[in-house]
């Protein structure tokens, strides 16, 4: 298992510099640039001087490799300082955002908290109440539980989330008002009461990513079950005196969580690709508000750090999934 891992740890390291590079390049071809928005009457020496500020005065390959330097190799000011760039290094070793006129890692890390509290959490909670659904759905095939499952899963699944976002809001926001309609990001945790608040605003925008979370997950973890159920070994168990639970929950279930543990994997680049949306709607100062603020402005280093880092999850959760194979079934070996 241990070499397997680092050869795949090792593999993938040109695979992320080739996509890199194929992200760096298509967007450096995109029209566009910082200096149009600058009046015509700033003389051309000073826009040449703001063009060397933000970088731009370098050949592509020396970019190229600092932008790279920049997205693995991050400063430990950064994480240290609170205020997240007042004491940092000069600039010029530091890709620096077109839009805000700051380090692009500096804003990044700034903004991934306000996502994470958002994705992560929704996608916990939509794998928790996915997995019962699908593993009850296929036990009880047919039944009224197995219909209703499938109708509820089925329009969650075909619902968008700018849809589902703004009729939740109006539903719990503005017509029954339990819930806050917009993501404070400046509400601080200090105690109980204002841990409440967190979790009222966090409440919309897990409920809209959860729902396609667990429409999806569901619906495989149902035809999963369904193909392991008729297979001989469960017959086997089930004449051997073993217990109903044991058999679907031990032996079922183990077997039926291979290629479920495939799409938990990789589903979860998708969530970060859904939240985009979903911040837009609830105001959520994350990421996706990041990557959408960065496209209008044309801002094409923070466009390039944020695909990129999708591009990271996807290959790192390719090989988490990859090594929870031989977890789930001793019959996978890699060495």
């Amino acid at each position: 298992m241990l070499t397997y891992t680092v050869r795949r740890l090792v593999l993938s390291v040109p695979t992320l510099l080739f996509i890199a590079l194929m992200i760096f390049l298509l967007l450096e071809l995109a029209p566009g640039d910082p200096m149009a928005q600058v009046p015509l009457t700033v003389p051309p020496d000073v826009k040449q001087q703001m063009r060397e500020a933000l970088g731009l005065g370098e050949p592509t390959h020396i970019r190229f490799g600092k932008w790279l330097y920049q997205f693995f190799v991050v400063e430990p000011s950064v994480w240290m300082d609170n205020t997240f760039g007042t004491a940092l290094s000069d600039g010029k070793q530091r890709v620096i955002s077109w839009q805000t006129r700051s380090p692009v890692m500096d804003i990044v890390i700034q903004r991934m908290p306000q996502t994470l509290w958002v994705v992560a959490m929704s996608y916990v909670v939509g794998i928790l109440i996915a997995l019962p659904i699908g593993i009850y759905s296929a036990y009880r095939q047919y039944s009224v539980f197995d219909q209703v499952g499938t109708f509820i899963t089925m329009v969650g699944y075909s619902v968008p989330p700018f849809f589902s976002g703004v009729l939740v809001i109006v539903i719990f926001s503005v017509q029954l008002g339990w819930l806050p309609s917009i993501y404070d990001t400046t509400h601080q945790v200090v105690d109980w009461d204002s841990f409440v608040i967190q979790l009222k605003q966090m409440v919309m925008p897990v409920m809209v990513l959860a729902l396609q979370t667990t429409a999806q997950i569901s619906r495989f973890m149902r035809a999963s079950m369904l193909d392991n159920l008729g297979q001989d070994y469960v017959r086997t168990a089930r004449a051997k005196g073993l217990s109903e639970s044991v058999v679907v929950l031990v032996h079922v279930l183990r077997n039926s969580m291979i290629p479920v543990v495939t799409v938990i994997a990789l589903g979860v680049p998708q969530i970060f690709g859904g939240a985009i949306i979903t911040e837009q709607i609830f105001k959520v100062n994350g990421l996706g508000q990041l990557l959408i603020t960065a496209i209008q402005a044309n801002d094409l280093p923070m466009v390039q750090t944020v695909t990129f880092m999708l591009a990271v999850l996807i290959v790192l959760f390719n090989i988490i999934a990859d090594l929870l194979y031989g977890l789930l079934d001793p019959r996978i070996r890699y060495d």
